[in-house]
């Protein structure tokens, strides 16, 4: 059954990987890259403040932050490393069908050694998650900016989509484990 998954997983990768062109290849650089969103990630703290107010909206940055930190800290210090799975691009049988693109040095990009999981889809989702849940729904539109960067990079031949949806998945629980502190404190404040 594993081995039946890990197939489907590269075939649906090599798949997805497949379609690239020079133009898409600098979009899904510039999405999968960190400091393209800061202003984005400050809008998202100025949203937060303004809605909550003072206490709690610095309460719900605090918690937010503290989602990604969980997130990425449980699928590159515990799950990448415990599970070893390499990435697509340092897979030997997929080395020369694997798109991959060259960073701004020219050299090609192949990340680190290991995938599984995403962390950039573990806080992306969850960030969006913990903004769902935070806003009642409202933000729903968050889950396809990140499916966006989660696919930017299946695009870049860095992970498979297996590596991408177990990644989603660790970062909505953390959202929603967050979420859930975040509400208790948040009674807290508003009592004082």
């Amino acid at each position: 059954m594993l081995d039946q998954l890990i197939q489907a997983d590269i075939q649906l990768f090599t798949f997805l990987n497949g379609f690239h062109s020079p133009f898409w290849d600098q979009v899904m650089w510039w999405i999968s890259a960190r400091a393209p969103w800061i202003p984005f990630y400050l809008f998202l703290v100025v949203a937060m403040v303004m809605r909550l107010r003072w206490k709690k909206g610095l309460l719900a940055v605090v918690s937010i932050v503290l989602v990604v930190i969980i997130a990425d800290r449980f699928t590159s210090g515990f799950m990448k490393p415990h599970f070893k799975r390499p990435r697509p691009s340092h897979e030997q049988k997929l080395r020369a069908t694997t798109h991959v693109v060259k960073d701004a040095n020219g050299h090609e990009y192949r990340g680190g050694a290991y995938g599984f999981a995403s962390s950039h889809s573990a806080n992306a989702f969850g960030m969006a998650m913990f903004m769902f849940l935070l806003f009642r729904g409202h933000w729903r539109w968050m889950f396809a900016w990140a499916f966006v960067v989660a696919y930017s990079r299946i695009y870049l031949g860095v992970h498979y989509p297996g590596d991408i949806l177990v990644g989603g998945l660790v970062g909505c629980v953390a959202a929603w484990l967050m979420y859930n502190v975040y509400k208790r404190l948040a009674e807290v404040i508003v009592k004082e």
